[in-house]
This record gives C-alpha cells, sequence and structure tokens, in this order.
C-alpha cells in the first residue's frame, strides 16, 4: 500500500475553509504582478554630446539578459522620456509587449530644445542637405551623433539599431533616416507629419485646420529647457460647444491675442503663414528624403485626422529617391495612432469584424524589426493594406495597386451620381454658403475633435440647403476604390473667395441591420440615448476642403471673379474601400466645415486678420453639363 500524507481532521478543516474563504482569495489576487520592466532591464541616463557641443538628454534600458547582443530601437520625441531618474522606470517599454520580451536596448530621447535637452527646439526643423560647419545641426545630425555615442558606450549592442515613432516622433523617425548612419538598418515613421501646409495638421487645400490645431497649441508650448515636465492647467473653453467658441471668437488673430495672449509662437507662426511660403517650403521634409539605406515601414491610417498624407508622402519620397531601399505601406483602419493601442475592431459607429491594431503589431510590426535587428523571418510586402467595407487584409507589390484605373463619378441634376459623363446642355445646382451660419462638422455637441468623425453619419448635413446631395442607383455588384480620391469640380461664386469642401460617402441599405435588432417595432417611449438606426447610414469615408483662392498656386493666392465659371481641381489622400452590393455611392458638396476649419470669409482677404463685415454670403454654383461636367475621379480595382 503506497504511503498517504496523513492531515489532521482540525488542520485540514482550516485548510479548506481558507481555501474556500472569499477575503483569503481576494487577499490572494492582490498580489501585485512582477514589474516586468524593471526586473528585466536596467536603465541608465545620458546626456550625449552633439557635434555643436549641445547635450541631449537620453534613457537607455538595457535587458539584463547579456546571454547576447541585443540591437539598439530608438523613440525621440519632443513629449519627454520621463520619468526621470535612474530609480524610475515607466510602465512598457517599446512600441508593443513582444519588443519587451524580445530582448532589445530600448533607447528614449527628448529632441533638442525640448525638456531636458539643451539646444533652441525649432518647430519641424529644416533638413539641411549640405551642412559646412559643426554648427549646422538638424535631426539626422543628431541622431547621427546619438547612435554614434550609443554604439560606443551601451555594452552588449550587436551593432544594429532601429527607430520608430508616432505623429511627431513619426516626424524625427523621417528625419533622422536621411544620410542615415550605417547602423541604422531599420525605421518605421508612423503617421509622420511631413508637409504641415499640404495636408497635415496645419493646413488642408490651404484651409486652416482650426479646432484640432487650437487644441494642440494650447498646451503644446514653448519650453525653458532644460525643464523637467511639469503639470499643466488644461485650456478651459468656457463652453462644452466648440462650434460656439469659434464662431463667437470671430478671426484667427483673435484667438492669438484673447485666449493665448500671443504668448505661444508656435501657434502664431502656423496661422501667419497662411500660403505656401518660404517658411513652409523649408519643412516639406519629403524633398530632402535621400541617402536612405535602411528599410522603411511607413505607417498610417485611413481614418487618421492629423496626419492622414505624411504617410503617403514619405512612403513616395523615399521611393523616388532610394529606389533600391526595401519600403513597405501599412494603411489599416485607423485613428491617428490607433494601431499602437486597442483593438482597433471599430471605429464610431463601423465596425471592422477583426483585430486589426493586434494584427499589425504582431504580424507587421514586430516582424519587421526582427528581420532587419536580428535577421528573423522575412520582409514585407510592398503595401500591406486593409480594405474596409470587405473588411479583409491585402498586400500588394506597388501602391496603388497596379490594375486600378481612374473612373470619373459624375454629377447629374435631380442630385444623380454615376459613372456616366452629363449630356445636357446647361444643368447646375446652387446654394447659398454663409459664413456667419457654417455647416458644423459633426452632428452633435463636442469640445473636442472626435476621431470618429471620420466615418460618422452624414445625414445631419445631408438634410442642410448648403450642402449638394449626389447618390448613385443601387449598386448591383461590388465598387473597390483603391488609391487618392480627386474632385474635379466646375463652380461659379458671388464671392472673391470661397472653400469647397467635398465628401465622399457609403451609403447602407435601408434595411442594413442595427447593431442590437430587436422587434423593428417604432417605439416613442425613448427615455435614454437615441437608437442607432444603421439602415441608410451615411459613413464619411473621405472629406477634406479646398480654398478656391489656391486652385492655381499654392504660393500666389487669386481672387474668384464672380459669376465666371472656374475650375476647382484638387486631391484627397488615398483610401481602400468596397462599397458592397446594394449600397450607394454619395458625394456631399458644401462651403464650411466647421470649426474642423476656419471660416472663409467669401471675400478675398488675409482670412486670420477679416472684419466681421468681410464674413458675407455667397451663393455657390456647382455645374453638371457638357462642356462643364463636375465630380470626383477614383481609382476603381478590378474585383478578382
Amino acid at each position: 500500500m503506497p504511503n498517504v500524507l496523513k492531515i489532521p481532521l482540525p488542520v485540514l478543516a482550516v485548510a479548506m475553509a481558507a481555501f474556500f474563504s472569499p477575503s483569503l482569495q481576494a487577499q490572494t489576487a492582490e498580489v501585485p504582478k512582477e514589474d516586468y520592466v524593471k526586473a528585466h532591464y536596467t536603465k541608465y541616463e545620458y546626456r550625449i554630446p552633439m557635434r555643436d557641443g549641445k547635450k541631449l538628454f537620453t534613457a537607455v534600458y538595457v535587458p539584463k539578459d547579456a546571454l547576447e547582443p541585443h540591437p539598439f530601437l530608438m523613440d525621440r520625441t519632443p513629449y519627454s522620456v520621463g520619468p526621470y531618474g535612474e530609480d524610475q522606470y515607466p510602465a512598457h517599454l517599446g512600441p508593443s509587449d513582444e519588443f519587451e520580451k524580445s530582448g532589445y536596448i530600448f533607447v528614449y530621447q527628448d529632441v533638442r530644445g525640448r525638456w531636458m535637452s539643451e539646444g533652441e527646439f525649432v518647430e519641424m526643423r529644416p533638413h539641411i542637405d549640405d551642412k559646412k560647419s559643426p554648427n549646422e545641426v538638424d535631426d539626422a545630425s543628431d541622431t547621427y551623433d546619438t547612435i554614434e555615442f550609443l554604439l560606443k558606450h551601451v555594452p552588449n549592442n550587436n551593432g544594429k539599431v532601429g527607430i520608430w515613432g508616432i505623429s511627431y516622433p513619426g516626424f524625427y523617425t523621417s528625419a533622422s533616416i536621411i544620410d542615415s548612419h550605417p547602423a541604422l538598418v531599420a525605421a518605421s515613421p508612423q503617421a509622420p507629419m511631413t508637409d504641415l501646409f499640404k495636408g497635415d495638421d496645419a493646413y488642408h487645400g490651404g484651409a486652416f485646420m482650426l479646432s484640432a490645431n487650437f487644441g494642440f497649441y494650447a498646451f503644446f508650448t514653448p519650453s525653458k529647457n532644460p525643464e523637467a515636465p511639469h503639470p499643466t492647467v488644461p485650456f478651459d473653453f468656457g463652453t462644452p460647444d466648440t462650434y460656439r467658441f469659434y464662431l463667437d471668437a470671430g478671426n484667427l488673430m483673435n484667438l492669438d491675442q484673447q485666449y493665448l495672449k500671443g504668448g505661444n509662437w508656435l501657434f502664431t507662426d502656423q496661422m501667419k503663414h497662411n500660403t505656401y511660403d518660404d517658411y513652409w517650403k523649408a519643412r516639406d521634409l519629403s524633398q530632402h528624403m535621400k541617402n536612405v539605406k535602411c528599410a522603411v515601414l511607413v505607417v498610417g491610417g485611413w481614418y487618421d485626422a492629423e496626419d492622414l498624407s505624411g504617410p503617403y508622402k514619405t512612403f513616395y519620397a523615399i521611393g523616388k529617391f532610394n529606389p533600391e531601399t526595401p519600403t513597405t505601406l501599412v494603411e489599416g483602419p485607423w485613428v491617428h495612432g490607433g494601431w499602437a493601442r486597442g483593438m482597433g475592431d471599430h471605429l464610431g459607429d463601423v465596425p471592422f469584424n477583426a483585430k486589426t491594431s493586434e494584427y499589425f503589431r504582431v504580424n507587421v510590426q514586430f516582424p519587421f524589426f526582427e528581420h532587419y535587428l536580428k535577421g528573423k523571418g522575412a520582409a514585407q510586402p510592398k503595401a500591406v493594406v486593409f480594405e474596409t467595407g470587405t473588411n479583409v487584409w491585402r498586400s500588394f507589390p506597388s501602391w496603388p495597386p497596379q490594375a486600378s484605373m481612374p473612373k470619373m463619378l459624375y454629377f447629374h441634376a435631380n442630385g444623380k451620381l454615376s459613372f456616366d459623363p452629363p449630356t445636357e446642355g446647361a444643368s447646375s445646382d446652387s446654394y447659398v454658403s454663409d459664413p456667419n451660419h457654417p455647416v458644423p462638422f459633426v452632428g452633435y455637441t463636442t469640445d473636442t475633435v472626435p476621431q470618429r468623425y471620420m466615418v460618422d453619419d452624414q445625414r445631419f448635413a445631408s438634410y442642410r440647403p448648403d450642402v449638394l446631395v449626389y447618390e448613385s442607383d443601387v449598386l448591383q455588384e461590388d465598387v473597390t476604390i483603391a488609391g487618392p480620391i480627386s474632385p474635379k469640380l466646375r463652380i461659379a461664386s458671388t464671392g472673391t473667395d470661397s472653400d469647397f469642401d467635398v465628401k465622399l460617402i457609403d451609403v447602407y441599405p435601408e434595411d442594413y441591420p442595427n447593431p442590437d435588432e430587436g422587434s423593428g417595432r417604432p417605439n416613442k417611449r425613448i427615455l435614454d440615448a437615441p437608437p442607432l438606426h444603421m439602415g441608410g447610414y451615411q459613413e464619411l469615408l473621405r472629406g477634406e476642403p479646398m480654398r478656391a483662392k489656391f486652385r492655381n498656386s499654392w504660393e500666389k493666392p487669386e481672387a474668384l471673379t464672380p459669376g465666371k465659371l472656374t475650375e476647382v481641381d484638387f486631391t484627397m489622400p488615398d483610401l481602400f474601400h468596397t462599397f458592397r452590393a446594394g449600397h450607394r455611392i454619395m458625394v456631399q458638396v458644401q462651403s464650411s466645415w466647421f470649426p474642423l476649419t476656419d471660416r472663409n470669409p467669401q471675400t478675398f482677404t488675409d482670412i486670420p486678420t477679416a472684419k466681421p463685415e468681410q464674413f458675407v454670403k455667397a451663393t455657390e454654383q456647382v455645374f453638371h453639363q457638357k462642356g462643364a461636367a463636375s465630380g470626383v475621379e477614383v481609382l476603381v480595382l478590378p474585383r478578382p
């Protein structure tokens, strides 16, 4: 008979009571988990000297596992690399958990002139192609000098460096790879600020992105460095309704002087440089993407409200100047930085039926750096893109796909939209645009720019008399568009300047099911939030403004001649979307989109200083006739 451990009954009773005791279970559950970063990394802080003598504060986290050498993975930021102090650790390291567990030497650096780094901060510091002295510095040289220092002073490294960053750190990533250091072998600029005047944060189509920019520069202010981060007081709008706040504020100069007290030159610069002048030209990083010797993974989101165009410009520029450099474009159904957090399974009311952010982090981003920094796995294809509508990931050897062909969606009388050109001899629609009663960009009250607006239901706008609506017949088969979207308008205005905001929309069938489908019977006893009705939902896919005075030149604006037929053509950022059979395609045209963009007074003038009496009504006429056809050109991808 085997030996049996005998436990006295009283002892067993106590043990069993403890096992089933809720209080003891709670105590057990509250045992803190291991602080993974502290347990597996040692932190070092350096003040790394640059070639001009300025020192940049750099936090380095070295794996305690010294069995094999590790690569560096850098992030350069203007937003602080805190917590500061060699005994202070962040909760997480790297772009995602996979990196933290895999063994990298993580490097975080306050860029020049921010927080604990010395030097002068310059907004999107211009790149210097030909540096003639050690005092001529930029972010490429700062990164180069940082890498030189790290290779020599941080032991047990494998001699390879990667860099990544989102938004402003995405800009620093892009800037860092120009004339790149030989040890820099992999980079991922994500939602990189690239050309602030032409489509990134500051201006879209010549219109100032009002709410987002004022909200950003209310807290992103010049700092006296070296300076540790300190608590800040959020800006008080005095109302949860920014539509009312910005309308009451008047022009941009009032905002600057009355609310910022002229104290943030960063905002003032954005506001006063309202043409494509030398200030902006020097900051167009895409013109300098040369001698990029490392592999590049460019990442963006189809629904990025801040830096939608930056990824495309960066991707195309690297390909143009460095055709041999391995470069991949990744685009998913994400908001600004949405791939780095959360699941990415929906935005607002629109589901994507997949955990797209998790897929990217595990199957694209992590393998990219593992391949180039550790020699594991295979390289990524040229384009890895998520097709919305059908909600599926696809890969292509080029972007846009070579098979996609341009087709024009034409406006017609009676609000019709089709791929057939108009045949009428004379046909147009008109509306009265009043800058003192602008079209809102969302159908609800908000104190910010909600990220979900990029797919919000547009029925609230289609009911307004100052919004033109063109809608196709019900689609009998799927229509897939892949690439940039190009409105081509033939207009006339009674004003000397006007905006033309164009929105491409997917209209759901009227019988489209609601998320929580009930009996379907009308119910007047609604006491809580209003129900979500997906039948007839008008999902915004892409929308952009175009300020008419820039129709011929970004540098030299030209007034409209009242009543004269004029061409207003422009291009909106790329999209990869399938309009499903049973849906409709819609285009909306309007002349204000407030306070997403600033108001055009519809008088040819310096808009930031426009006087109240210069904000006047204008009648906008859109032609759809033979010889003066208006519409939107898209790239249609044949279905397999």
